[in-house]
């Protein structure tokens, strides 16, 4: 058997397995690593579980590192036939995207702010022009340089004061969401000496221009749990708390509102929210409760001309409603009902204009976006949409002042548009369209559909799906499923350029809508969740029977992939129904449910007590020990699978998808492909760059494509 040095120099903290009757499928020479084990006993409401890879939780301890490294290495050395097939994807995925690329400008407060793209070049730059866009170019921030020498870099809340001559952004050079703010003199290029480390991204400007508010993390949990006031010219030791949300259940933030008169402080959790206002203009001023927060009450708040718009589940309006209110009388029993709950149609939010209120809603019955345009003074309409699967939604509309609303438009096989439509006159024009180069592309090879699964108790599950024409439905058709399905969030059909190198090499790619998101209205979140959180996972079983049953694929070649709580979904459904799928990808999979929701001290757990239970409390506990993926494996044959993570990730924790991979090695009864591949440099997000994320893409559907037997 062949030994690298790798292997030889962590002999002694793995067993390298010599069960000559599980060789691999690919090789007969090549072995993976199995993690030690070393027992730990968890103990809780009386039952006691075994973790034996407990000890993988500790990233400063170097046994760790050894074996993810080593896990690495086996990735490699299996995949090593593949690498050409991964540059040429890589390739061919760049070769879509117009490298010399640029944002649709927006105006604000005098200015016309651009981001683009130039050749060969990894990052965006930030850009602005004063009045017209015939002006000279300002260069605000050039990513590319500033992420030189650094092995990740993101730069996020870049935001501009309102004199336009200072600019706050923020950095994480090490991918777990912990930035350093600075700020940037726009007019000499100047940075300030302040620095503010250790914090979320976000920053607010006070009308002074000289004060700004920010909201500090907690150094263990990275929970955002407080809101401070920095003077330009101070030390970060001299900042000023004004808000401390003591609730851990709750994350706290600061933003200015669009009319630029309020700032305000968010507190949210899964169920409740809470916001303080206070007029920008007077930064030394006290922030005053809006409405205090009540158990189960969620709003959100916009302001207007005397008016503050809140968009809210009040009385139990599950779909959400919008009410408004005086700007001098913000408590509940003030607030008057603008656009009443509605059951079939849930209120997502809203722009508002001088003289229009635009209102972003969602069809419960078809799972589909609507635009709704209300004239304050006039008769009401909705935007047209005419195919049978699509996404649509408003983008940036900063200015009160204008007839022009700005919206994007795309399905599975139309590239994505802004297109700028006049609400008065009801023209409208397309401002970009995603261009899609290497001269192949025409969305009229292709064809989208939106099908019905019936799940196990009757609920109709829709799955929206794009493949090339001429398909035929034999069941021989490679196809990849894909969901998330958690906290809320809906998965509406998207186009992407990286995906038509699946589509044309014979795979359906589907979109599966399934509970647990809010593809079909509010309920639809409420029947995913807590304790019927199994709807997502049978939800996702049923749709993928559903494509065999309907000859769109068969189980030799059906390929399910999901990623964080997508990644959750991913376990639990190869721990139920494993025979379905030939093969897995699993991003920064949450998969050790039960020993995460348990530990307070690691980000996210105490604020998502509503999205899956407490453990602490013994019926939270049971269910979700009944389908937490680690806690549930078992000896059985599981599909080929590629599971992804990130040494430093800050949501799911490294440890998750590691102990899951080793105990899959030690327990599964086939000799299927089982790889970990641990970026050793980046986080959540994966690599930063666009460039570099192309090429995890490519890994991904190299893997699919070997499986299929297609090399080229």
């Amino acid at each position: 058997m062949k030994k690298t040095l790798l292997f030889s120099s962590v002999c002694l903290i793995f067993a390298i397995s010599c069960k000559k009757e599980e060789k691999s499928k690919m090789t007969n020479e090549i072995q993976p690593p199995v993690a030690k084990i070393e027992p730990t006993i968890l103990e809780k409401h009386g039952h006691q579980r075994t973790d034996n890879y407990f000890w993988l939780n500790d990233r400063e301890n170097q046994e760790v590192i050894d074996y993810l490294n080593a896990e690495n290495e086996y990735y490699q050395q299996m995949t090593a036939h593949t690498k050409e097939l991964q540059e040429d994807l890589f390739k061919e995925m760049k070769g879509r995207i117009k490298e010399d690329d640029s944002s649709v400008p927006y105006f604000y407060n005098g200015y016309w702010y651009i981001t683009r793209f130039e050749t060969g070049k990894d990052y965006p730059i930030h850009t602005r022009r004063k009045g017209s866009m015939d002006a000279p170019e300002e260069i605000m921030f050039d990513c590319n340089q500033m992420a030189e020498g650094q092995s990740y870099f993101h730069l996020a809340g870049v935001n501009v004061s309102p004199d336009n001559k200072l600019a706050a952004f923020a950095v994480d050079n090490v991918s777990r969401r912990i930035y350093t703010i600075q700020v940037k003199n726009l007019e000499t290029g100047e940075i300030l000496a302040d620095k503010i480390e250790g914090v979320s991204g976000g920053s607010s400007w006070a009308n002074d221009n000289k004060t700004l508010f920010y909201a500090g993390k907690d150094a263990q949990t990275l929970r955002q749990d407080k809101i401070y006031k920095h003077k330009l010219g101070t030390s970060q030791t001299d900042d000023v708390m004004v808000f401390h949300e003591k609730d851990d259940t709750f994350n706290t933030f600061v933003y200015k509102e669009k009319s630029k008169k309020y700032l305000i402080i968010g507190s949210s959790s899964t169920m409740t929210t809470e916001y303080q206002i206070l007029e920008a203009n007077n930064p030394e001023g006290k922030f005053k409760v809006f409405q205090p927060r009540t158990r189960g009450l969620e709003y959100g708040i916009d302001y207007y001309n005397g008016k503050f718009y809140i968009v809210t589940n009040k009385d139990k309006a599950t779909n959400f409603k919008l009410m408004t209110t005086p700007e001098n009388a913000t408590s509940k029993d003030n607030w008057t009902d603008l656009i009443p709950h509605r059951d079939d149609v849930l209120l997502e939010g809203i722009d508002i204009f001088k003289d229009y209120l635009v209102v972003s809603e969602r069809d419960n019955n078809k799972g589909l976006n609507l635009i709704r345009i209300k004239p304050w003074n006039g008769q009401e309409y909705y935007l047209p949409f005419e195919s049978e699967t699509y996404t649509a939604y408003t983008t940036t509309n900063i200015d009160f002042d204008t007839e022009k609303l700005r919206y994007g438009y795309q399905s599975m096989k139309t590239p994505a548009s802004t297109i700028e439509f006049d609400m008065k006159t009801k023209d409208k024009k397309v401002l970009k369209e995603q261009e899609v180069l290497g001269g192949k592309f025409d969305k009229n090879n292709y064809v989208e559909e939106r099908v019905w699964a019936t799940a196990s108790d009757g609920t109709k599950v829709p799955i929206s799906m794009v493949y090339r024409k001429g398909i035929k439905k034999d069941g021989k058709n490679p196809l990849l499923l894909y969901a998330y399905g958690s906290y809320g969030a809906s998965m509406d059909p998207y186009f992407s350029t990286t995906r038509l190198s699946l589509l044309d090499r014979g795979f359906i790619y589907a979109i599966a809508h399934i509970r647990g998101g809010e593809d079909l209205g509010r309920p639809w979140y409420e029947d995913g969740k807590l304790l019927k959180k199994k709807n997502t996972f049978t939800d996702f079983i049923d749709c993928s029977k559903f494509v065999i049953d309907q000859k769109y694929t068969s189980n030799k070649h059906l390929y399910a992939m999901g990623g964080s709580a997508g990644g959750l979904l991913m376990g639990a459904v190869i721990n139920m129904a494993p025979e379905l799928y030939n093969g897995i990808i699993a991003g920064v999979p949450f998969v050790d449910v039960v020993t995460t929701m348990l530990d307070d001290s690691i980000p996210l757990t105490t604020g998502e007590y509503d999205e899956w239970g407490n453990p602490n409390e013994k019926k939270y506990y049971d269910y979700m020990l009944s389908y937490s993926p680690y806690d549930n494996v078992k000896a059985q044959d599981y599909p080929n699978m590629y599971v992804s993570t990130g040494l430093h990730d800050s949501q799911v924790q490294y440890w998750e998808p590691a102990k899951w991979v080793a105990k899959l090695r030690v327990m599964k009864t086939d000799n299927n492909l089982l790889f970990l591949d641990t970026n050793m440099d980046a986080g959540h997000g994966g690599a930063s760059g666009r460039f570099e994320a192309l090429k995890e893409v490519a890994k991904e559907y190299a893997f699919l494509l070997d499986l299929e037997g297609i090399k080229k």
